[in-house]
């Protein structure tokens, strides 16, 4: 299911993103809209997105999703309606990546958590995911990969 898992730096990077604070419900609906918010505001400021969308969950609930959705760039973003500028933070990360449908990242995450965990990592409270393959590459969920990263504090 998830590629060995490591730690490693990660560097800081500039984004253009779209904060989102939603009923997990709601998550598959608003994904696809503010993917698209993001790319025609990228495109009207000539940006070209680095990659694919990534999510950065600030904080996590059983019944909501606090995060930000978004794209790494090379040149910072303006605002633009739900668009702003964003930056993910330098961090140490474990990291691994997961093979498969979306679907499966719930139990993608639970395995990773217990890797974490069992190696005596101490995880920081955020997270994020970076869609590197998926339906905007190929209509195969087998050969879709999610990076997952996880901050630790130790």
């Amino acid at each position: 299911m998830i590629d060995t898992p490591y730690i490693t730096h990660s560097a800081a990077r500039l984004a253009a993103v779209i904060h989102l604070d939603i009923p997990r419900a709601e998550m598959m609906q608003a994904f696809g809209s503010a993917v698209d918010e993001l790319l025609t505001v990228l495109s009207a400021q000539d940006i070209t997105p680095n990659g694919s969308a990534f999510a950065h969950h600030l904080t996590m609930s059983p019944d909501r999703f606090d995060f930000e959705l978004g794209f790494f760039v090379s040149t910072p973003v303006s605002a633009a309606g739900r668009v702003q500028p964003g930056q993910l933070r330098a961090a140490k990360v474990a990291r691994t990546i997961y093979h498969g449908p979306y679907e499966g990242l719930p139990a993608a995450w639970g395995e990773f958590m217990g890797w974490i965990e069992a190696n005596g990592h101490t995880p920081d409270t955020d997270l994020w995911e970076w869609y590197v393959a998926g339906p905007h590459t190929s209509p195969d969920p087998a050969s879709w990969r999610t990076e997952l990263n996880r901050p630790v504090l130790d």
